[in-house]
Protein backbone atom coordinates (compact mmCIF):
# COMPACT_ATOMS: atom_id res chain seq x y z
CA UNK A 1 0.00 0.00 0.00
CA UNK A 2 2.78 2.46 0.94
CA UNK A 3 4.98 1.79 -2.49
CA UNK A 4 1.55 2.08 -4.15
CA UNK A 5 1.31 5.81 -2.50
CA UNK A 6 4.39 6.54 -2.66
CA UNK A 7 4.40 5.53 -7.16
CA UNK A 8 1.26 7.61 -7.38
CA UNK A 9 2.56 10.73 -5.51
CA UNK A 10 5.99 10.93 -7.94
CA UNK A 11 4.47 13.39 -10.44
CA UNK A 12 3.35 15.15 -7.72
CA UNK A 13 6.50 15.55 -6.36
CA UNK A 14 8.08 16.09 -8.93
CA UNK A 15 6.32 19.07 -10.09
CA UNK A 16 6.68 20.46 -6.57
CA UNK A 17 10.59 19.88 -6.73
CA UNK A 18 10.27 21.18 -10.24
CA UNK A 19 8.74 24.70 -8.74
CA UNK A 20 11.36 24.66 -5.57
CA UNK A 21 14.29 24.06 -7.85
CA UNK A 22 13.49 27.01 -9.86
CA UNK A 23 13.20 29.07 -7.19
CA UNK A 24 16.11 27.97 -5.57
CA UNK A 25 18.16 28.75 -9.14
CA UNK A 26 16.71 32.38 -8.82
CA UNK A 27 19.49 33.28 -6.90
CA UNK A 28 22.37 30.18 -7.47
CA UNK A 29 22.61 27.30 -9.85
CA UNK A 30 23.96 24.89 -7.22
CA UNK A 31 21.24 25.88 -4.24
CA UNK A 32 19.61 22.63 -2.66
CA UNK A 33 17.50 22.34 -0.02
CA UNK A 34 18.47 19.62 2.64
CA UNK A 35 16.12 19.12 5.57
CA UNK A 36 17.19 15.91 8.76
CA UNK A 37 14.70 15.31 10.96
CA UNK A 38 13.94 12.70 13.39
CA UNK A 39 11.19 11.90 11.00
CA UNK A 40 13.16 11.62 7.78
CA UNK A 41 15.13 13.23 5.59
CA UNK A 42 14.14 15.72 2.13
CA UNK A 43 16.82 16.25 -0.14
CA UNK A 44 15.70 18.50 -3.44
CA UNK A 45 18.45 19.98 -5.44
CA UNK A 46 19.22 20.76 -9.35
CA UNK A 47 22.71 18.59 -8.60
CA UNK A 48 21.63 15.94 -10.90
CA UNK A 49 23.86 14.89 -13.80
CA UNK A 50 24.36 11.31 -15.52
CA UNK A 51 26.58 10.10 -13.27
CA UNK A 52 23.93 10.28 -10.26
CA UNK A 53 21.72 8.46 -12.55
CA UNK A 54 24.76 5.95 -12.68
CA UNK A 55 25.29 6.48 -16.45
CA UNK A 56 27.94 7.75 -18.83
CA UNK A 57 27.71 11.03 -20.35
CA UNK A 58 26.63 10.63 -24.41
CA UNK A 59 30.01 12.08 -25.84
CA UNK A 60 29.75 15.65 -26.82
CA UNK A 61 26.35 16.01 -25.11
CA UNK A 62 25.30 19.14 -23.24
CA UNK A 63 22.84 20.09 -20.42
CA UNK A 64 19.44 21.11 -22.43
CA UNK A 65 19.82 24.66 -23.04
CA UNK A 66 15.96 25.97 -23.98
CA UNK A 67 14.40 24.32 -21.52
CA UNK A 68 12.40 26.96 -19.52
CA UNK A 69 12.34 24.93 -16.58
CA UNK A 70 15.38 23.60 -14.54
CA UNK A 71 17.07 20.63 -16.53
CA UNK A 72 18.23 18.77 -13.60
CA UNK A 73 16.35 17.35 -10.79
CA UNK A 74 17.41 15.48 -7.85
CA UNK A 75 14.86 14.57 -5.26
CA UNK A 76 14.96 11.81 -2.14
CA UNK A 77 12.65 11.74 0.51
CA UNK A 78 13.87 8.92 3.22
CA UNK A 79 11.59 7.83 6.22
CA UNK A 80 11.10 4.46 8.76
CA UNK A 81 8.08 3.88 6.34
CA UNK A 82 9.23 4.26 2.97
CA UNK A 83 11.61 6.16 0.30
CA UNK A 84 12.05 7.34 -3.36
CA UNK A 85 14.89 9.08 -4.69
CA UNK A 86 14.39 10.54 -8.30
CA UNK A 87 17.37 11.86 -10.61
CA UNK A 88 16.38 13.39 -14.00
CA UNK A 89 18.82 14.86 -16.35
CA UNK A 90 17.99 16.59 -19.80
CA UNK A 91 20.39 16.91 -22.51
CA UNK A 92 20.84 17.67 -25.57
CA UNK A 93 23.46 16.59 -28.60
CA UNK A 94 24.07 17.39 -32.21
CA UNK A 95 23.88 13.53 -33.18
CA UNK A 96 21.24 11.78 -34.38
CA UNK A 97 18.92 9.56 -32.07
CA UNK A 98 20.02 6.58 -33.83
CA UNK A 99 23.55 7.10 -32.47
CA UNK A 100 22.31 7.98 -28.84
CA UNK A 101 20.07 5.05 -28.76
CA UNK A 102 23.00 2.39 -29.73
CA UNK A 103 25.25 4.44 -27.25
CA UNK A 104 22.50 4.18 -24.19
CA UNK A 105 21.20 0.83 -25.06
CA UNK A 106 24.85 -0.47 -24.60
CA UNK A 107 25.32 1.04 -21.34
CA UNK A 108 21.91 -0.20 -20.13
CA UNK A 109 23.13 -3.59 -20.08
CA UNK A 110 24.91 -3.55 -17.22
CA UNK A 111 21.56 -3.07 -15.54
CA UNK A 112 19.66 -5.84 -16.85
CA UNK A 113 17.51 -6.57 -19.79
CA UNK A 114 16.97 -3.32 -21.72
CA UNK A 115 13.34 -3.07 -23.15
CA UNK A 116 13.14 -0.54 -25.42
CA UNK A 117 9.37 1.06 -26.18
CA UNK A 118 8.75 3.91 -28.62
CA UNK A 119 5.85 6.62 -28.05
CA UNK A 120 4.40 9.73 -29.30
CA UNK A 121 6.14 11.84 -26.15
CA UNK A 122 7.67 11.70 -23.03
CA UNK A 123 5.86 9.53 -20.07
CA UNK A 124 3.85 7.55 -22.88
CA UNK A 125 3.64 3.81 -23.62
CA UNK A 126 5.21 1.95 -20.57
CA UNK A 127 3.73 -0.47 -18.45
CA UNK A 128 4.15 -2.70 -15.43
CA UNK A 129 4.06 -6.28 -15.28
CA UNK A 130 3.97 -8.92 -12.73
CA UNK A 131 7.73 -10.64 -13.34
CA UNK A 132 9.06 -14.19 -12.28
CA UNK A 133 11.00 -11.72 -9.77
CA UNK A 134 9.57 -11.17 -6.45
CA UNK A 135 11.66 -8.28 -5.43
CA UNK A 136 9.68 -6.26 -8.43
CA UNK A 137 7.12 -5.81 -11.75
CA UNK A 138 9.21 -5.80 -14.69
CA UNK A 139 8.62 -3.37 -17.04
CA UNK A 140 7.33 -3.59 -20.80
CA UNK A 141 6.36 -2.08 -23.65
CA UNK A 142 2.53 -1.34 -23.89
CA UNK A 143 2.29 -0.24 -27.41
CA UNK A 144 5.18 0.29 -29.80
CA UNK A 145 5.38 3.68 -32.15
CA UNK A 146 6.21 7.22 -32.19
CA UNK A 147 9.34 9.56 -32.33
CA UNK A 148 10.78 8.83 -28.95
CA UNK A 149 12.62 5.82 -28.26
CA UNK A 150 12.62 5.00 -24.32
CA UNK A 151 14.88 2.27 -22.84
CA UNK A 152 14.32 1.46 -19.46
CA UNK A 153 15.90 -1.24 -17.36
CA UNK A 154 14.78 -3.11 -13.90
CA UNK A 155 11.18 -2.71 -11.98
CA UNK A 156 9.33 -0.96 -10.60
CA UNK A 157 10.71 0.01 -8.05
CA UNK A 158 14.15 0.60 -9.18
CA UNK A 159 14.58 1.92 -12.11
CA UNK A 160 16.99 3.69 -14.86
CA UNK A 161 15.30 5.00 -18.26
CA UNK A 162 16.60 7.13 -21.27
CA UNK A 163 14.25 8.72 -23.28
CA UNK A 164 15.63 9.82 -26.63
CA UNK A 165 13.87 12.03 -29.28
CA UNK A 166 15.06 14.06 -32.70
CA UNK A 167 14.72 17.89 -32.03
CA UNK A 168 12.33 20.02 -33.12
CA UNK A 169 14.64 21.32 -36.21
CA UNK A 170 15.35 17.75 -37.25
CA UNK A 171 19.18 18.17 -36.45
CA UNK A 172 20.26 16.61 -33.43
CA UNK A 173 18.22 14.85 -30.57
CA UNK A 174 17.31 15.55 -27.24
CA UNK A 175 17.63 13.27 -24.34
CA UNK A 176 16.37 12.65 -20.91
CA UNK A 177 18.23 10.44 -17.91
CA UNK A 178 15.96 9.01 -15.51
CA UNK A 179 16.89 6.94 -12.22
CA UNK A 180 14.10 6.17 -9.86
CA UNK A 181 14.65 3.94 -6.93
CA UNK A 182 11.44 3.32 -4.06
CA UNK A 183 11.45 1.01 -1.38
CA UNK A 184 8.68 0.36 1.52
CA UNK A 185 9.59 0.34 5.24
CA UNK A 186 12.80 -2.46 4.81
CA UNK A 187 15.61 -1.96 2.12
CA UNK A 188 17.76 0.43 1.37
CA UNK A 189 18.48 3.50 -1.61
Amino acid sequence: MIRQLTLALIPAIALTFSAIAQDSNKDSQDKNLDVRSSVGDLHVGSDADAKKVGLPLYPGARVKSDDKNNSQANLSVLTEAFGIKLIVAHYESDDAPGKVVDFYRDKLKKYGKVVECHAQKHGDNVDVHEGKDSKGKELKCDEDSGPVTKLQVGTEDNQHAVAIEPTDSGKGSTFTLVYVHTRGKSGEI
